[in-house]
């Protein structure tokens, strides 16, 4: 299968910095969005809604998200912790419903080569790729606390005016928060990023004074 393809391809490559990590996360959205969609567009569908609640799930579940982010765990904890990581992702009762194969191999797959804490990074570009399957652009607002909704609404009515959202069939807003950024906020949208961060200017001010030393 495709996502055992790119498992195979980066499982060698043990111990990589941040850009490769990024990078690795990136291979597996690649293989489980073209794994997906050459199912059918409702299987893509639904691999993106089994996703949203997992992802949802590391961060509303302590233990869910300690077994997700320890990399240490033998292969037997590990496949139990699966198991019960597949029933809650799938709920109970009448609201209970089997996950993909798509779903369950991939998580599968990042979990034998220790991998699971790349979860968040592989959804992340599944999302995107799946946002300009749909033809909608994804704008990510980085601030250092929530911003508050009149300041999303004047921000998503500039960014509407833009070339890109208007060739884009839907514009989605999502703010993300960083306390290190200080103050101010990051625009990420397509391949551009407007950095208006509190954060960005110190580092520009004490680059300046340490070249007038």
């Amino acid at each position: 299968m495709l996502l055992n393809s790119a498992s195979r391809s980066i499982a060698a490559a043990p111990g990589l910095g941040r850009r490769a990590a990024s990078s690795i996360a990136l291979k597996y959205s690649n293989a489980l969005y073209g794994a997906a969609l050459a199912k059918s567009p409702q299987t893509l569908t639904k691999v993106h809604s089994e996703l949203a609640t997992f992802a949802s799930t590391i961060k509303q579940n302590p233990d869910i998200s300690a077994f997700v982010h320890n990399p240490t765990l033998s292969a037997n904890d590990r496949a139990a912790g699966l198991g019960s990581l597949f029933s809650t992702i799938e709920g109970s009762g009448a609201k209970k419903e089997a996950l993909t194969d798509i779903t369950k191999n991939l998580l599968t797959v990042l979990s034998e080569n220790g991998r699971l804490g790349e979860a968040e990074g592989v959804i992340e570009g599944f999302n995107e790729l799946v946002a300009q399957y749909r033809g909608e652009l994804t704008v990510t607002v980085t601030s250092a606390a929530p911003l508050p909704k009149d300041v999303l609404s004047r921000l998503e009515s500039t960014l509407k005016q833009s070339q890109a959202a208007q060739q884009a069939k839907s514009l989605k807003i999502t703010n993300k928060i960083n306390p290190s950024l200080l103050g101010g906020f990051l625009v990420d949208f397509g391949d551009r990023t407007i950095d208006l961060s509190v954060s960005s200017r110190v580092t520009k001010l004490n680059n300046a004074l340490q070249q007038a030393v």
